[in-house]
């Protein structure tokens, strides 16, 4: 992976030739593990240009061919319309009026979410299986995937008429195969992981004369991602276009769109935006030559490629001016930008566009708030388990939520006063156990209000004023383990005299945490407390306090005085076995 010292921006120029480095590392996502091949898309050696032309001129038509003997992709765009609109639809080109008003800017949204299979790759796909010799393709096509190139081939081979073999690793999640089962493909799964599945779909290729449809590196994959760049030209007035915006992965939708742009309005920036940590496209831009990443981040698994495409790669070096990276906070935070746009919900790699386009506008601030943007949304398939995880994340990647450690003096009322310090910020987790007698480590997360300009010196003001009464604090909004891991493991076990612990329900509303915390008597020591605000209507505390049983009912009678609904489960089986010593 690339050094982290480097800029998240990479300018190419467009004859291919770089003005810097790129490749800022922030493990932010589940990477590939031993020799597990976790990625759809193989990594294969450059081949020689003479090579590659043959093997072009094999599939496009002489009368598509430029005199250099590649593929004159306008031309095969243009083509490409007749019929790409059987299975495709004309996607809208929808304003983002919240982001639009936020970012001081006209943001338009290409809505590729919306297409039958929710991703851009049916256009690809069914490009290419249109046309396939009938005299070859009645046997069948056959690929390896288990995302949206695989929906995009069930879909385009139903509407075809012909068979379709699907390839998937044994442990693709149901959801995944079932529903290209759903679409009409005939799903076969096989071995533990992608190398095998891949194996396999070559092994069914030669044997039983299936074509193999690529994923991204094709001329009419490539020309029929295209169709999204001609669209625009009848959506908007593309002279007011500074920039479009596209996801990369193999390098199929920029080469397409980018290629079809730089012909028509030369003026309009191409950029894409990766991952940090599924950057390949960047760093072989970087390098001059397609470079193989060792592990790839899964988290935008749409786009978790280890090297791009040969004919991709080439025309990017001719069209992309930039590469943006984006952290999976970032990320999140664009999901939810255009949840909050357009009430849809879109799959991480199908937010990457966004993602991009808000750190674009961050680097290159303007006073033309008429300037247009483009971001293409390339996807939805989003898997239902993982929308906990975005919300978790996506206030921090907006920064419009700090996480804080906090060292406080270990006496009754310390917490009064911290939350006293940090008012009126609205508290979003609070987290402690008792440890020592001197001191109390509390994890703590608090919104922030202030514009995004000035979040920065609206969470040092904050810090300071904390700081001031005595007490320590420490940043962890940047931290992965404590974003991860620890934020979920402050706790343990306690072997706290005469402790009780309770477990608290109470409306969840502005101020409701603070209220219920300035109600506890200084007179009780609070020995743990664990609260998240998850977003439902009703919050949860589990709290720890030490009380002699001689003042067991006088306890007990505040806690009723308190007016929430309470329990006693110090008799717990669960608190005696994890945090009783």
């Amino acid at each position: 992976m690339a050094d982290s010292s480097t800029a998240s921006v990479v300018p190419v120029m467009t004859n291919g030739t770089t003005n810097g480095a790129n490749g800022d590392h922030r493990p932010s996502t589940p990477e590939t593990n031993g020799g597990f091949s976790l990625t759809e898309y193989s990594a294969n050696p450059t081949t020689p240009a003479e090579v590659k032309r043959n093997r072009i001129k094999s599939i496009v038509p002489e009368e598509f061919l430029l005199p250099n003997g590649y593929p004159d992709y306008l031309r095969l765009i243009a083509s490409a319309t007749s019929r790409v609109y059987e299975a495709c639809k004309l996607t809208p080109l929808q304003p983002a009026v919240n982001l639009s008003n936020r970012l001081e800017c006209n943001v338009l949204l290409k809505r590729e979410d919306e297409q039958p299979v929710f991703s851009f790759k049916l256009r690809g796909a069914y490009n290419k299986m249109a046309h396939l010799d009938p005299a070859k393709s009645w046997k069948g096509v056959v690929c390896c995937s288990a995302g949206n190139h695989a929906q995009g081939v069930a879909y385009s081979a139903r509407k075809l008429k012909i068979p379709a073999t699907i390839v998937m690793p044994e442990g693709t999640p149901s959801i995944k195969h079932l529903n290209v089962a759903r679409l009409g493909g005939h799903v076969v799964l096989h071995g533990q992981d992608f190398d095998a599945a891949k194996e396999e779909c070559a092994r069914r290729e030669q044997q039983d004369g299936l074509i193999n449809i690529p994923p991204f590196d094709d001329p009419y994959v490539i020309a029929g991602q295209g169709t999204i760049g001609m669209e625009l030209f009848g959506q908007t007035n593309m002279s007011k276009v500074e920039a479009i915006f596209c996801c990369v992965g193999g390098g199929g939708l920029i080469a397409g769109i980018g290629v079809y742009i730089k012909r028509m309005a030369p003026h309009v920036k191409i950029i894409g935006v990766e991952t940090y940590d599924a950057n390949a496209m960047a760093q072989s831009l970087v390098k001059g030559e397609r470079v193989v990443l060792k592990d790839v981040g899964l988290f935008a698994d749409g786009a978790a490629v280890k090297t791009p495409g040969e004919e991709t790669f080439r025309i990017a070096k001719d069209v992309v001016d930039d590469v943006i990276l984006v952290t999976t906070d970032e990320v999140c935070a664009a999901i939810k930008d255009m949840y909050d746009d357009t009430r849809s919900g879109l799959e991480p790699a199908g937010a990457l566009a966004i993602a991009g386009l808000k750190k674009y506008v961050a680097a290159n601030p303007s006073t033309d708030t008429r300037r247009s943007l483009v971001a293409v949304t390339s996807g939805a398939n989003m898997n239902f388990d993982r929308l906990r995880f975005v919300a978790e994340r996506a206030t921090l990647g907006e920064g419009k939520e700090a996480l804080l450690s906090v060292r406080i003096p270990e006496r009754p009322g310390s917490f009064a006063e911290l939350i006293n310090k940090v008012m009126p910020h609205f508290v979003t987790e609070f987290s402690y156990r008792y440890a020592t007698n001197e001191v109390a480590n509390v994890l703590i997360g608090l919104s922030l209000t202030a514009p995004a300009s000035q979040r920065v010196e609206e969470l040092r003001m904050l810090v300071e004023r904390v700081q001031a009464s005595g007490m320590s604090v420490t940043d962890l909004s940047g931290d992965e383990l404590a974003k991860s891991h620890i934020r979920y493991l402050v706790g343990g076990r306690s072997n706290v005299p005469d402790e009780r612990i309770y477990m608290f329900n109470f409306p969840e509303r502005p101020g409701a945490l603070e209220r219920f915390l300035n109600t506890l008597r200084t007179s009780f020591n609070i020995t743990l407390f664990q609260y998240r605000n998850y977003g439902g209507d009703v919050g949860k505390i589990l709290a720890g306090i030490a009380c002699p049983d001689a003042e067991l009912k006088e306890l007990e009678k505040f806690l009723n005085q308190i007016g929430y609904p309470w329990e006693d489960c110090t008799e717990s089986e669960v608190f005696r076995t994890f945090l009783r010593s």
